[in-house]
């Protein structure tokens, strides 16, 4: 295994959508840190069998499932199914998540509510379907990926934007609601990253958000996923219920 921190030693992770760009990160990440892995994916099966090959290089053996994220029977059997072989979900990472670029005017109602259904519903099955667990064992970890567009008032996509504001609402009102069974919330909110959505930006855009950003460059997905990996650690064991923003400083 390539050396890393452990500070995930023993941990039992399941990350949605995690069979490329940031979800791949993730995967590699926490198993670099000593997790155990276990991912979603629903259409890429050949980007999922790379995110297993990743991780094995790191010597680990991650396990990728098909699973629709707005699925609620797929979602519920996934979870019982790593219920049943690795004994529980210490960490769920909510990533799975779509996006459209799309002027409001312009935007049907399927346009809408397959954006609120991926990136909030999903984040909603798949954290009751961990959630009993994590109740019943007295601790776990839930990590919802929200995005810059959803705490700062930038140009994005208004769909896009209002369902990430939701998961940053989402974690600081599941976090006072479950703490006291010793389970910590919290959500991580990545500005642009190379590779990710800035690819479908017009060049004017990615100009402007330069411009206004400090250290003047997209981040990186790793940059996202070690600041994760901390965020769902043991050290880390007294933050809940708080959206972190990684930005570059815009």
């Amino acid at each position: 295994m390539v050396e890393g921190s452990g500070r995930l030693s023993g941990r039992r992770c399941l990350i949605t959508g995690g069979s490329r760009g940031l979800g791949r990160a993730l995967c590699t990440t926490f198993a670099r840190h000593g997790a155990t892995v276990a991912f979603t994916w629903r259409r890429h099966e050949a980007e999922a069998e790379a995110t297993v090959a990743a991780c094995a290089e790191l010597g680990v053996t991650a396990r990728g499932m098909c699973v629709d994220a707005t699925d609620n029977r797929a979602v519920k059997a996934a979870v019982a199914e790593l219920e049943r072989e690795l004994g529980g979900v210490d960490v769920l990472v909510n990533n799975a998540g779509i996006s459209q670029v799309m002027p409001f005017a312009l935007m049907g109602e399927t346009d809408w509510d397959r954006v609120m259904e991926v990136n909030l519903r999903g984040a909603y099955l798949a954290t009751r379907a961990v959630l009993r667990g994590m109740i019943r064992r007295k601790s776990g970890v839930i990590l919802n990926v929200g995005s810059l567009a959803g705490v700062r008032w930038i140009d994005a996509p208004v769909h896009y934007s209002t369902s990430k504001a939701g998961l940053s609402g989402f974690t600081g009102s599941l976090a006072k609601e479950v703490g006291r069974h010793g389970i910590r919330v919290l959500c991580v909110a990545p500005g642009l990253l190379e590779g990710g959505v800035a690819g479908n930006l017009p060049e004017h855009r990615m100009a402007a958000y330069l411009q206004h950003c400090s250290l003047g460059r997209l981040g990186a997905f790793e940059e996202v996923a070690e600041l994760a990996a901390f965020m769902a650690s043991s050290p880390n064991s007294f933050m809940t219920g708080e959206t972190i923003v990684v930005d570059g400083g815009v």
